[in-house]
């Protein structure tokens, strides 16, 4: 039998985080050949991921990197059973690596991460090492990759706790203002990070989708007044009109005849309406909108300055520099959405892990 020294030892176990005396009798059968030591370890490391496999992974962290020129961005939902793990430092490594690589190649799906060669095995092998040596189960769950086209910029924003990202990406007509708008992109990243709109535009949308939405918020209006009848408050305004796909030219013309009329009913001076008329119309709107003010990034009214939807935001920004500035991508990962956790008693945990 070879000679197993202590140094040895010590370097499969640097290399492996597998412990020591697994690391010695994983060199006695080997015959003291390290590699074939990391192998072998690997091999029995993955039987015990294997295990660990089937449990549901729903915490972890989002991952995000930028490229220095903001014409590149790429995002990862990574996984880990619990929260502590998310925390510890070989997570964190593991999230950095991972979301490198999703950066530096090609691949625009998990199955193809997977297939990648990556520290000299398939990344999804590396994974499953890692899954042994941290002790959960971990899943790279999705990835998002999204580059600038022409003269775009894209940026993205991670939340501190590591629970959402965004990615948002921007299109200008003039290549040259691009660069000016890396942290006004990261602005509105942060808004959808907060807010949690889930398309671009009311675009998105079409009228069967509105006539069923439009019947469920009415309902919950009416709801809500009963409660604020009772306490003698304001009552909402029950609406008409919830999207600005229903707003045509005809029934905006309507409005603002209706509009008039009560102006003139009111006794104001017909000079000063067109003072009056646009901000009217911009309420009748405002009114008109929630669901795009509930679901569309366009449609939401700014979280640095309440006072104006994002779209007006947009506006103001191409004026300011010449330009026509517009959304064309947006992605949002918020963690664990749509994973279905178990129940488990801590009981029948306990007797899982002795099984």
């Amino acid at each position: 039998m070879a000679e197993i020294s202590a140094q040895l030892v010590k370097q499969l176990r640097d290399r492996t985080d597998a412990g020591m005396m697994d690391c010695k009798k994983a060199l006695v059968e080997v015959g003291g050949d390290l590699e074939k030591a990391v192998e072998y370890l690997r091999e029995k490391g993955l039987s015990k991921a294997a295990k660990k496999a089937d449990r549901v992974a729903a915490e972890g962290s989002i991952a995000i990197k930028v490229s220095p020129d903001f014409k590149k961005v790429s995002m990862a939902e990574i996984n880990s059973e619990t929260d502590f793990v998310a925390k510890n430092d070989g997570f964190k490594e593991l999230s950095a690596k991972t979301i490198a690589m999703v950066q530096d190649s090609d691949v625009s799906n998990v199955e193809e991460l997977h297939t990648l060669n990556f520290e000299g095995a398939k990344f999804e092998e590396y994974l499953k090492s890692q899954i042994a040596k941290i002790g959960e189960n971990i899943v790279v769950r999705r990835i998002a990759k999204v580059e600038a086209k022409g003269g775009g910029i894209v940026n993205a924003y991670v939340h501190s706790n590591g629970r959402v990202g965004v990615i948002i990406a921007l299109k200008c007509q003039n290549e040259a203002n691009a660069a000016k708008l890396s942290d006004f992109t990261k602005s509105l990243c942060m808004h959808a990070a907060a807010m949690k709109p889930q398309v671009i535009s009311y675009h998105s949308f079409d009228l069967d989708f509105i006539k069923s939405e439009k019947t469920a918020i009415i309902a919950e209006l009416e709801k809500e007044n009963e409660e604020l009848k009772r306490l003698g408050k304001p009552l909402h305004k029950i609406p008409e009109y919830i999207s600005q796909l229903e707003l045509t030219d005809e029934i905006l013309k309507q409005q603002e005849e209706k509009l008039k009329a009560e102006l003139k009913a009111q006794g104001k001076p017909e000079q000063i309406w067109d003072k009056i008329l646009p901000g009217q119309l911009e309420r009748f709107k405002a009114d008109s909108t929630i669901l795009d003010q509930r679901l569309t990034l366009l449609g939401q009214f700014f979280v640095m300055d309440d006072k104006k939807t994002i779209a007006q935001v947009l506006g103001d920004k191409s004026k300011e520099l010449g330009d026509s500035i517009e959304v064309v991508e947006y992605v949002r990962f918020e963690l664990g959405e749509g994973i279905t956790k178990q129940a488990c008693s801590f009981a029948d945990e306990v007797a899982a892990q002795l099984g």
